[in-house]
């Protein structure tokens, strides 16, 4: 087996965070750390755990085929309320946007810690400021909530007919969808 795959392969195993190919390679001497990953993604490819990419970032996890073995262990973290995750979705579908940007979407305004909330789960950062008068904060989801939710990029997001699909949206849910997504590629 190369050294370098195995080195790479300690790293990840060690690691208590999903890391970068830049973060491997400081733990790792040179070498080609995009063919260690793509060996190693293969060789855990049908195992119990796999190697898996996400936004960017590395890290084993249970096969999901697996996952339901290990649910009674897990801790269950707090639901988000529904506020929340309305929030989330906004930032996720419309990021970096400012509060007052997310509040006119909702249509209503959001309580003091909501953001807060999406903040200490990891799930959302602040994204600098936007250059216009009181340069209000701009807010945008983390590699912590790709990783989360299983997505490789933003991309990777369910569009419209992707709710449809799943019966998530109703008539009126769909109109305003429709003109959510309409004005986020005005963007």
């Amino acid at each position: 087996m190369n050294d370098l795959v195995r080195a790479v392969e300690a790293v990840l195993f060690a690691a208590s965070n999903p890391l970068s190919p830049d973060e491997i390679a400081l733990h790792v001497a040179g070498g080609d750390i995009a063919a260690a990953l793509a060996t190693l993604a293969e060789r855990y490819t049908g195992h119990g755990i796999e190697l898996v990419e996400r936004g960017g970032r590395w890290h084993f996890q249970t096969a999901p085929d697996l996952a339901h073995l290990l649910r009674r262990t897990r801790e269950e973290p707090r639901r988000l309320s529904r506020a929340a995750t309305e929030c989330l979705a906004i930032i996720a579908y419309h990021e970096p946007v400012t509060r007052a940007e997310i509040e006119a979407i909702r249509g209503v305004q959001i309580s003091k810690g909501t953001i807060d909330v999406l903040m200490e789960a990891g799930w959302a950062r602040t994204a600098g400021r936007r250059e216009s008068p009181g340069r209000p904060l701009l807010y945008a989801t983390t590699p912590a909530f790709l990783t989360h939710f299983g997505l490789g990029s933003r991309r990777d997001l369910p569009g419209i007919d992707d709710l449809k699909a799943a019966g998530l949206l109703d008539p009126l849910d769909e109109e305003e969808a429709l003109s959510l997504e309409t004005r986020g590629d005005e963007d």
